[in-house]
């Protein structure tokens, strides 16, 4: 099965710039209630993901050298550690591919021939479909 079929595609996707800072970051994650957010740069290429954890790691090492508050907020993404690597699967890859990356992460960042960000494929997707399958094997079953 093509992974197509779970695509999220980007322009639904809330995603930040790697040029966005930490207080950007933390006002998207906090409004959407996301743990993580793929980072896109402006001319559409995956840079990685930002996790709360990244900036919780941030923000504590930098505020124990005394720093300002705000000046640590306004530090961009880009200059912030990304300490798990989502690793992006290709728009041709089979789902086998994907399993092992969904099993340790909320999403998979998905890449096109020329490593543009295209969307991303939901953990949550993936089980409703097999959950959904198992289901309609257990009634044929019976």
């Amino acid at each position: 099965m093509n992974i197509a079929f779970f695509l999220y595609p980007k322009e639904d996707v809330k995603y930040l710039d790697p040029e966005s800072t930490v207080r950007q970051a933390l006002e998207k994650m906090k409004h959407h209630r996301f743990t993580s957010v793929p980072l896109v740069s402006e001319n559409g290429f995956y840079a990685g993901t930002m996790t709360e954890g990244d900036l919780l790691w941030a923000l504590a090492e930098q505020l124990r050298g005394e720093e300002d508050y705000e000046k640590v907020l306004r530090t961009r993404l880009k200059d912030i550690k990304q300490r798990v690597r989502y690793k992006p699967v290709s728009i041709t890859a089979q789902i086998e591919e994907l399993v092992d990356a969904i099993t340790d992460q909320n999403f998979v960042p998905v890449v096109d021939d020329g490593k543009y960000f295209i969307g991303i494929i939901r953990r949550r997707d993936i089980i409703e479909y097999y959950s959904t399958k198992l289901k309609q094997l257990e009634n044929e079953v019976r």
